[in-house]
């Protein structure tokens, strides 16, 4: 009887996840990331697989804190969206922790911070400082991202146009379509420096506005999920790990 009973324990504990336990070796998460916001996440062509800092990251949290998982592509303005109705399990994206987005998901520590970059055409020599310098410009910027609201109600644009993909801004930059384009600045100077979009150029004398943290985002039910997360991204800031990823990505 005794037997009987620890054996019912044991099981009892695997099922509720403890370390090392059943949880750790069975759980599969389905990780939301974007294909085109490199080198923060983006689909390689050559592999058709998914590269980047939150990839590489999200396999380390998941290795160190015993689960597995898949990643999916899927437009940044979906992201959310595919979280809370249940599509995806986990966003590892380059998210800001804003206010609005912790009323619906949950965050975990901060991973990496910075704010928008400002680009225009490289025949622009102009050193804009400050949004505004650029009153009446046609903007433009990346649907579901944080700048959008603040450039909408600033009143300074002749119009902000809403893009995709940041891609697709520098596309528009680069010929001449709109006058500016605003998106995150690794984003941004990571895609300029492979050479792509040669008549496009960042502006250094701007100062970005919307600085704020990127983080891994879970649902708001998924608490001990989160906890496993948070404690395996502080780890792996401790040791330097986050550090060789960032630094292998150039940031």
């Amino acid at each position: 009887m005794n037997l009987r009973r620890i054996a019912i324990a044991s099981a009892l504990l695997a099922s509720i996840g403890l370390p090392g336990a059943a949880w750790a070796q069975d759980k599969l998460f389905k990780v939301g990331s974007t294909p085109t916001g490199v080198p923060f996440t983006f689909l390689d062509a050559k592999t058709n697989t998914s590269q980047g800092i939150m990839v590489d990251l999200i396999h380390e949290v998941a290795a160190d804190a015993g689960f597995k998982v898949e990643i999916e592509g899927m437009p940044f303005a979906t992201l959310i969206p595919s979280l809370t109705g249940n599509k995806i399990d986990i966003i590892a994206a380059a998210m800001y922790i804003t206010p609005t987005r912790q009323e619906v998901v949950d965050f975990s520590r901060p991973i990496y911070t910075y704010g928008e970059g400002l680009v225009v055409p490289k025949k622009d020599t102009r050193e804009y400082a400050k949004l505004e310098d650029m009153k009446g410009f046609t903007v433009g910027a990346q649907k579901g991202t944080a700048y959008v609201e603040p450039l909408q109600k600033s009143g300074l644009f002749a119009d902000v146009k809403i893009y995709d993909n940041i891609p697709a801004i520098l596309s528009d930059v680069n010929n001449g379509r709109i006058q500016a384009g605003f998106a995150d600045k690794p984003i941004v100077a990571y895609n300029l420096q492979q050479g792509m979009f040669p008549e496009t150029r960042l502006v250094t004398s701007y100062t970005s506005t919307l600085a704020a943290s990127v983080g891994i985002a879970v649902r708001k039910t998924d608490g001990e999920l989160l906890k496993r997360i948070n404690t395996s991204l502080e780890k792996l800031q401790k040791n330097g790990t986050v550090d060789k990823i960032l630094a292998k990505w150039g940031q």
